[in-house]
């Protein structure tokens, strides 16, 4: 197996072809054991998806079917093992993934980005309507990790679990200090007439265009050190 099929992996196949590591299993098995070990929380799991990835897998030679079995009138089903290839893509597809972050443009940061876009109190109100969804996620991932402990589970198999609240925890944050400088005015914001018109910006203000400011020189100049001055 090649370098370059382990790096097509998407994290379905990444799913799949780690249950197949620990035993031979058909689809739905797979979607089952996903849904109880609450991977819903780093993949988005649906059957039609999860079908289609493993005859994807089986025909890049990285599954294999082991053999079909049926339960009174159910249709059959057909067990899977993974392959020696397969079980290569599945390690060089996680070594390159730790190895080295990529930009993976998840789509909040967009949304952000253009909230200037909204009246100053409507975007305060969605942004605490949001901590609160991510506040209830925190005590859930709290309340996974607690029964984790008490039930000596090894760590290594539930790590993301901190990872993923810690991430949540430090929106949240980010989050209510955002609304704090948006409430005491210490960021200014986009101003409305009563119409909802958006009132011109100040004469000198760079708005969008600061990014044009920002030019690949400068940030050279700036991450080694060079002062940040009017001239760059």
């Amino acid at each position: 197996m090649s370098k370059q099929s382990g790096a097509t992996l998407t994290p379905m196949a990444i799913a799949v072809l780690a249950l197949l590591q620990e035993a031979p299993m058909h689809p739905y098995e797979m979607y089952q054991l996903l849904l109880k070990r609450r991977q819903d929380n780093l993949v988005k799991i649906r059957p039609g998806s999860l079908y289609h990835t493993v005859t994807r897998l089986a025909e890049q030679d990285m599954l294999c079917a082991e053999g079909t079995e049926r339960e009174g009138n159910r249709p059959e089903r057909t067990t899977y093992r993974i392959t020696e290839s397969g079980t290569a893509a599945l390690r060089s597809r996680i070594s390159d993934i730790i190895r080295k972050p990529i930009r993976e443009y998840p789509i909040f940061p967009v949304a952000v980005a253009e909230s200037h876009n909204l009246s100053a109190d409507e975007a305060v109100a969605l942004f605490e309507e949001r901590i609160g969804w991510l506040d209830n996620d925190v005590m859930e991932f709290e309340a996974i990790r607690g029964w984790a402990e008490s039930h000596a589970v090894p760590r290594r198999y539930w790590m993301v679990i901190d990872l993923l609240r810690d991430q949540t925890l430090s929106e949240v944050r980010w989050l209510r200090r955002l609304v704090a400088e948006i409430r005491d005015g210490s960021l200014p914001w986009e101003e409305f007439d009563e119409s909802g018109t958006r009132l011109p910006h100040r004469t000198g203000d760079l708005g969008h265009d600061w990014g044009k400011a920002l030019t690949d020189e400068v940030l050279a100049h700036l991450r080694e050190g060079g002062a940040n001055t009017a001239d760059h």
